[in-house]
């Protein structure tokens, strides 16, 4: 289903539940022969919305399985057409069975995501809300789930709805003056499109800084802890953790290969590696970790560099990006130095936990942004790159019309604008666009 939409003049099956044994099982059967094809798989007359204990039948009227079906007249319905489901016993062979016979009564099995592309076609969501339904099934933390319903109950889409009128409005505004070209656009005319443009960019701005902080609660993210040797890296990696991750010693050295575990900071997935010590050694082996580390270190979303408080005078290596990293100074209590968390680095002891909140606080506002971006919903990259192109063509046209470059390369930029915006909802995109959304979704949904 990559490039290929199938269409819907066809019915469609699959199983809704997890693979594998169970106590029970969800067949789905949607399309406009589905409630003619249930009721000769039940030998029952199916009322909307009533849910019967029935029986289920093969082609040869031999019994199957008992259990409930539960009928969905279209357009009331979660793909907008007619839809049954079948809540059997959770074995794969009655499961196996059942499809057998649907699809022996005319029906044909559901590609990845089908479902879900019938409710988009059909207009029962959008194209951000069907995401958000990969999104919730796919959840690793608690936050995720939260924020990808809201995402799915249309939050983020009336976001963008919002926007896009806006711009539309600005558009309709400047396409009367082509229009009309005996009209002279004066210059009181340009400075108030270029306000509107220009608090446009500002509620743009916003919800691209929104929605980067949502990609990253999707995407997670990678935090690298690295510095000198017995500083207390692998210490903090299993506070960070809560659990014995990583192998504490006094021995210098001791971490040769990167050491990763996935933890949740404020609701995000984050992907943490504790590196090897960078030191300059003869050992063969303990160098190549230490390279290891490098490397680890470019690709990083951002990097905890400790160091012993009780060593004063150590800089940040050239290795790391000081706009990509937090210094952690460690083992304040063998100094009785109080925690202290400041723009970019923290004043702890990993021992005694002492200003190990602040510098959970300080990793999350880093990978999350400012209160501000406090995400309300989940977003993807293609929604960040969207926003990103929009934002672009309207800094255009603000820059066209203050330069007087003309009108119709400013309606240009906005309608290109408005395309942009429209990806994220569906409103404009490729079928090529819609297959790979719609094939990355499970089976039955």
């Amino acid at each position: 289903m990559a490039n290929v939409i199938p269409t819907s003049s066809d019915s469609i099956c699959a199983v809704a539940t997890a693979p594998g044994r169970g106590a029970l099982a969800v067949i789905r059967l949607s399309g406009p022969d589905a409630h003619t094809i249930a009721e000769q798989v039940t030998h029952r007359k199916l009322a909307a919305r009533q849910a019967i204990l029935t029986g289920f039948y093969d082609a040869g009227g031999e019994r199957i399985d008992q259990g409930i079906a539960l009928y969905f007249q279209a357009p009331a319905s979660f793909s907008g057409e007619e839809l049954v489901e079948f809540h059997t016993h959770g074995s794969p062979v009655v499961c196996d069975l059942l499809l057998d016979t649907l699809c022996a009564h005319g029906a044909r099995l559901a590609e990845p995501g089908e479902f879900s592309l019938r409710a988009f076609m059909n207009r029962k969501i959008d194209l951000a809300q069907a995401e958000a339904i990969a999104d919730l099934i796919s959840s690793s933390t608690e936050q995720c789930v939260r924020l990808a319903n809201r995402s799915l109950q249309g939050l983020f889409s009336a976001r963008v709805q919002d926007v896009l009128e806006q711009l539309v409005a600005v558009r309709t505004g400047i396409e009367a003056y082509l229009d009309f070209p005996d009209e002279d656009l004066d210059v009181q005319q340009a400075q108030h499109f270029c306000e509107q443009l220009e608090q446009l960019g500002a509620d743009i701005a916003t919800l691209l800084e929104q929605a980067q902080a949502g990609e990253r609660l999707h995407a997670g993210a990678t935090l690298a802890i690295a510095g000198p040797p017995n500083v207390g890296k692998s210490s903090l990696i299993n506070a960070l953790a809560q659990s014995d991750i990583a192998i504490v010693t006094a021995a210098p050295g001791t971490t040769r290969d990167p050491v990763a575990t996935d933890i949740e900071i404020a609701g995000m997935p984050v992907h943490v590696v504790d590196t090897a010590g960078v030191r300059e050694t003869e050992d063969v082996i303990e160098r190549e970790g230490i390279e290891r580390t490098r490397r680890t270190l470019a690709q990083a979303d951002l990097v905890v560099w400790m160091d012993d408080v009780t060593q004063p005078g150590q800089v940040l290596p050239k290795e790391v990006d000081a706009a990509r990293s937090i210094r952690v100074h460690n083992k304040i209590d063998l100094t009785g130095q109080a925690p202290e968390a400041l723009e970019d680095e923290v004043y702890l002891s990993v021992k005694t936990a002492s200003g190990l909140p602040a510098l959970i606080e300080l990793i999350r506002a880093r990978l999350l942004g400012s209160e501000q971006a406090s995400t309300p919903f989940l977003a993807r990259r293609r929604h960040r790159l969207a926003l990103q192109r929009t934002q672009e063509h309207v800094q255009a046209a603000v820059q066209g019309l203050r330069e007087a470059r003309g009108l119709e390369l400013a309606g240009e930029d906005l309608r290109l604008a408005q395309h942009a915006l429209g990806e994220i909802t569906g409103e404009f995109g490729s079928e090529d666009l819609l297959g790979r959304i719609f094939s990355e979704f499970c089976i039955g949904k």
